[in-house]
């Protein structure tokens, strides 16, 4: 069972006293509203009881029950709405709940603010009493899942993760993709409004739906299943196999079976249910048939005592039957829930989802190998973030050809509730072109060129090179899906910095030719060729006029220059002491988090901070301004904690004649309340 919703039902109980004492005098009409409210969220029909809470708060905005409520409600569908609400409720009135704690520690969590989460989750297990055994357990559970997602989140793995958009995703539930061997068909599950009827939840009964990949590459709108597959219930697709011929699906029957549709002359045939030793009377899940046809993975919790699942292995036997099942053993099965297993064609790969082992919360997928020596599954690994979030992430599937994967999760910048999110997996890439001057005649052998990787990437590259002297070329092998930042140097002296972007490959990319004018004194023209291996050729030109300097990026709420800034800057201050006839614009940037005037002011600072470094480096101050931007500039949008460091930073425009006055720009918003998160 979901650990949220045990811990839901159990601080229902606790918390139904606080909650109802001692009401306000609301209007009738507000009663009402509440009333309604809290008996859907008392049955845990939490968006059926989100617009009664939003209509009583429209008429008693600082009503710290309703709001208390409306947050954990909001938990499944908006996590930063539901955060804002269980935060101002607390504010209001710090005793809301005996909960509080907890859920403010789970808005913390879910929104990766780990070292919040942490110290909440804290608070909450100091106040338990000596008999609360179960949520002592719990909150030791949810702090060490924080600290795992505090490592994870600091050292992402190397992948690009995309939402398959709005045409498959809605403000519902999808889930359990299910793509054809030639990667065009993608079969998943939905609880949109196209669902036969509502379930007991108060949403939309879970139906199968495929969608095409269109000649653009794009998915097209989601349809029924021709045939017969989708009942009255809950039904989800789980894998195609048998030449994509065959559906293994999900049924509502018997609180949950498998059953097997088989398509004939282009229609799916009604659904046949399982044998006895798969099926049982109570919850089975999600399942893998290797290809051969003669094991099964699957997820039941029929045979655990507390009623969590488990993976277990059915062998196909002579006649044709599914065998007993065999648990797969506690390499794989922890005390928690185990779901969800994939493996790779050979069998010797198995994917599955746990809310075991070491978890950044919620499920996460891991990855278990088998040892043919040791005739023995391997410790599970974690995949890792971004593959895995601090919310649920499961039923993860890889495409036939291994390229990329699809999985379910609910994550910042989706569409609504779960959504179906595709995994590219980068590839290095070999760069290599010339370096010649602007006129593209002269070769410049003998320059040495350093790539270093932007702040935040993990881990940090910085590779050199050195244009051959017979023919100026140059070849440097890259991780794709990163920006990078080229520094050219002429005997030890910074001649130029240009920012060189090199696009996601996962082996399927053609070569982009990139003309990159990289000006300083004697105007280097750079020449390079981004090219996958083993990939067809084409070519891209893109010719950036503009002198370039590097960006100088600050950590969370700091303006202090770093190591790092100073190697930056130094290579600024030997272009700027090369060309005097040069004069700078320092601006400096914030995210978008915390109120207006404490971005202005810490921009400043940045700013500043620039400033005086170049000053100590020789540079006159007649040839330097400085301009605070606060967030009003960012770079890249603030809507991800991904972006964010990219936004925290100083950067330099060329100008004229230079200023010293520092007049912040007018504020595009509002003033907002400033708070101890990142910057």
């Amino acid at each position: 069972m979901n650990v949220v919703r045990k811990h839901l039902k159990i601080c229902f109980l606790l918390s139904t006293t606080v909650l109802s004492t001692t009401a306000p005098a609301w209007a009738q009409s507000s009663r009402r509203l509440l009333k309604t409210a809290n008996k859907y969220y008392e049955n845990e029909n939490y968006r059926a009881a989100i617009p009664f809470f939003e209509q009583a708060l429209s008429k008693d905005p600082d009503n710290a029950k309703a709001l208390f409520r409306a947050g954990v409600s909001y938990l499944a569908y908006d996590k930063e709405k539901s955060s804002d609400y269980i935060y101002k409720a607390q504010r209001l009135k710090p005793n809301v709940s005996n909960e509080v704690e907890y859920w403010l520690g789970r808005v913390d969590h879910i929104n990766y603010r780990f070292d919040e989460a942490i110290a909440h989750y804290k608070l909450y297990r100091a106040k338990l009493k000596n008999k609360d055994d179960y949520q002592k357990d719990e909150a030791n559970l949810l702090i060490k899942q924080s600290e795992n997602a505090k490592t994870m989140f600091a050292n992402p793995k190397d992948i690009f993760v995309q939402n398959l958009g709005p045409t498959v995703n809605t403000a519902y539930s999808e889930h359990s993709p299910v793509i054809s061997k030639d990667g065009k068909t993608l079969i998943f599950t939905t609880r949109s409004h196209s669902g036969k009827g509502e379930a007991a939840d108060g949403e939309y009964f879970e139906d199968i739906v495929e969608s095409t990949r269109g000649a653009n590459g794009n998915w097209k709108k989601p349809s029924s299943l021709s045939g017969r597959l989708n009942s009255q219930g809950h039904d989800a697709a789980i894998q195609l196999f048998d030449n994509d011929t065959k559906l293994l699906l999900y049924r509502q029957d018997e609180n949950g079976d498998f059953f097997v549709s088989e398509k004939t002359n282009g229609e799916w045939g009604q659904p046949k249910r399982l044998g006895s030793n798969i099926n049982t009377r109570d919850y089975e899940s999600d399942a893998y048939i290797t290809p051969d046809g003669k094991t099964m993975y699957f997820a039941t919790n029929h045979y655990s005592e507390d009623g969590d699942k488990e993976i277990y292995v059915s062998k196909r036997t002579p006649k044709g039957e599914w065998g007993k099942p065999r648990n797969m053993g506690r390499t794989i099965n922890t005390p928690f829930d185990e779901d969800s297993p994939f493996l790779t064609p050979n069998g010797k790969t198995m994917y599955f989802t746990s809310r075991g082992h070491n978890t950044m919360g919620g499920y996460d997928v891991f990855v278990t190998r088998y040892d043919s020596v040791g005739r023995k599954w391997t410790k599970p690994e974690n995949m890792g973030y971004p593959v895995n979030t601090p919310d649920d992430d499961a039923y993860y599937r890889l495409s036939a050809d291994g390229s990329v994967a699809y999985l379910s999760s609910y994550r910042m910048n989706g569409y609504g509730e779960k959504d179906i999110w595709m995994i590219n997996y980068n590839r290095n890439v070999l760069v290599r072109g010339k370096v010649r001057r602007q006129n593209g005649q002269e070769l410049l052998p003998g320059l040495e060129l350093i790539f270093r990787s932007l702040p935040g990437a993990t881990p940090p590259v910085e590779l050199r090179e050195t244009t051959k002297r017979d023919s100026a070329d140059f070849a440097v092998e890259l991780l794709s899906g990163r920006k990078y930042q080229l520094t050219v140097l002429k005997e030890g002296r910074v001649i130029a910095t240009q920012e060189l972007d090199v696009p996601v490959s996962t082996g399927n990319n053609k070569v982009q030719l990139t003309d990159i004018l990289v000006p300083d004194t004697t105007t280097v023209q750079l020449a390079a060729a981004i090219k996958p291996t083993m990939a067809a050729e084409s070519t891209t030109v893109i010719q950036l006029a503009k002198p370039s300097f590097p960006k100088i990026y600050f950590p969370s709420n700091q303006y202090t220059l770093n190591p790092e800034s100073e190697r930056e800057l130094e290579s600024v201050a030997q272009i700027l002491l090369a060309n005097p006839d040069l004069n700078l614009s320092i601006g400096g940037h914030t995210d978008g988090q915390g109120a207006n005037e404490y971005n202005q002011a810490l921009g400043s600072k940045r700013a500043r901070a620039t400033y005086d470094y170049l000053l100590q480096k020789g540079i006159a101050a007649h040839r330097l301004s400085k301009i605070s931007y606060g967030e009003n500039r960012p770079a890249v949008p603030n809507d991800n904690l991904e972006n964010q460091p990219r936004n925290r930073r100083v950067e330099f425009t060329m100008v004229s004649k230079v200023s010293q006055k520092n007049i912040p720009p007018k504020a595009n918003r509002p003033a907002g309340r400033m708070t101890a998160v990142k910057k």
